[in-house]
């Protein structure tokens, strides 16, 4: 935040300084996190580069400057056809990181966010000359590969534990999205207590504002469901739909119209699976839409889905979706799965784990109560202005940072003073 001297203190007292933000899954600044991080660090008085790969409809150009930050970008081809497919994504995104890395120079830190866990490999030489090395934990990649991929502990599994413990033992900071991450990095990566920091992801709020609701969206139905977020195989976008097929059949109701926003590796199979439980009248897909568009739906919905099926990531992942919803003042209901819980709290309603019927029956009982929907977005909308506020992450960055460049002795990237700074982990 401009004029905040805080932040300076915070960010170890001098300005000047330079990061460099290394992303392998989305371009920037489509990933809201990262930008949100870039621009916090940027009013800090850093100097930000970033390197992603190239959007397909957005975030096109090889190299971009927006806002301060400097974006440099790579062309990247999606992984397709099985774990060959994941190697040549990954060994592409790797040359040209360390390529666009040598082209960016010196830096003072180097942040990497996964997934992959294969960016210590670029952020490791960057240490090597002199850069300290955050790093941002997005994803249990582990959990990931067992809920996304259904194989079980095999060899690929033991591969990419390894390459978390990697990553781990390179680091000098780690960030953490939520507690449950803060107690892996801990307790399996072996880390300090005092060198992770919690660093919440947080709604933008001046992306999602309420705007005057618009009764035509519903298509003439009284009451709008509303989905938003990514559809891949451990989304539980299927879980969402046989629940509307529930809501339908066994209690009757076929007084709601349902939006699903969003895209995904598995966009395609859900349109078809809407179409194979015969809800294509009531159910429209509209795949990634512009803010103005989204910010419409979400302002006249009713209710909002997080059909997340219990896995062993989704149970300890805290949804972007969840805080999205509650930031526009909407009542939610999810599974019951732990982070969801501490996220949502009283603005959401609780299925027992992947039970689509109990799932089904918790819409219509939204549905039927206004006033309980009224109070759950007030819910809501307090907590993401209070306790999950942007602001409190933005402190826990700042500290984390400080934290990485305390007791360093190499001098920094523009040839000034080095600053030291003490930080540690804002719980929540």
């Amino acid at each position: 935040m401009p004029g905040d001297t805080s932040f300076d203190d915070i960010a170890g007292g001098r300005r000047g300084r330079r990061a460099l933000i290394l992303v392998e899954n989305l371009s920037v600044p489509f990933d809201r996190r990262v930008w949100q991080e870039c621009t916090t660090l940027r009013d800090a008085g850093w100097r930000v580069d970033v390197i992603c790969p190239r959007g397909s409809k957005r975030d096109t150009e090889a190299e971009a400057e927006i806002d301060g930050v400097r974006i440099h970008r790579y062309p990247l081809r999606a992984a397709t056809g099985g774990p060959a497919g994941y190697l040549r994504e990954y060994g592409s995104a790797l040359w040209h990181t360390a390529r666009l890395a040598r082209r960016v120079g010196p830096v003072d830190v180097v942040h990497a966010c996964n997934p992959p866990d294969l960016l210590f490999l670029p952020a490791w030489w960057l240490k090597r000359r002199g850069a300290r090395f955050v790093f941002d934990q997005h994803d249990l990649v582990p959990e990931l590969y067992l809920s996304r991929f259904g194989r079980g502990e095999d060899l690929l599994y033991r591969a990419v534990c390894a390459l978390e413990r990697l990553t781990y033992r390179a680091a000098d900071i780690v960030l953490a999205t939520n507690e449950s991450y803060r107690d892996v990095a801990v307790r399996r990566g072996g880390r300090r207590p005092e060198d992770v920091f919690v660093v919440r992801s947080a709604p933008a709020t001046d992306r999602f504002r309420p705007v005057p609701p618009e009764p035509g969206l519903k298509r003439g139905k009284p009451h709008l469901l509303c989905y938003l977020g990514v559809m891949g195989p451990q989304d539980g976008v299927d879980y969402a739909l046989r629940a509307l097929a529930k809501l339908r059949d066994e209690l009757g109701r076929t007084d709601w119209h349902a939006v699903f926003v969003g895209s995904g590796d598995a966009f395609d199979a859900m349109v078809e699976l809407s179409g194979r439980l015969g809800l294509d009248g009531q159910v429209q897909f509209t795949g990634r839409i512009p803010d103005e568009d989204l910010v419409r739906y979400l302002s006249t919905a009713d209710v909002c889905l997080s059909p997340d099926p219990h896995n062993p990531l989704n149970d300890v992942s805290t949804m972007n979706k969840v805080l999205e919803y509650m930031a526009m003042g909407r009542p939610v209901v999810s599974f019951d799965l732990r982070e969801a819980r501490v996220s949502a709290g009283d603005a959401a309603v609780y299925a027992p784990a992947n039970d689509e019927a109990e799932f089904a029956r918790l819409i219509a009982l939204l549905m039927d109560d206004p006033e309980l929907r009224a109070r759950m977005g007030k819910t809501g909308q307090e907590r993401i202005g209070g306790e999950l506020s942007w602001r409190n992450s933005q402190r826990s960055l700042l500290a984390a940072y400080a934290a990485a460049c305390r007791d360093r002795t190499a001098a920094p990237a523009d040839g000034g003073s080095t600053g030291q700074g003490e930080g540690r982990a804002v719980e929540r």
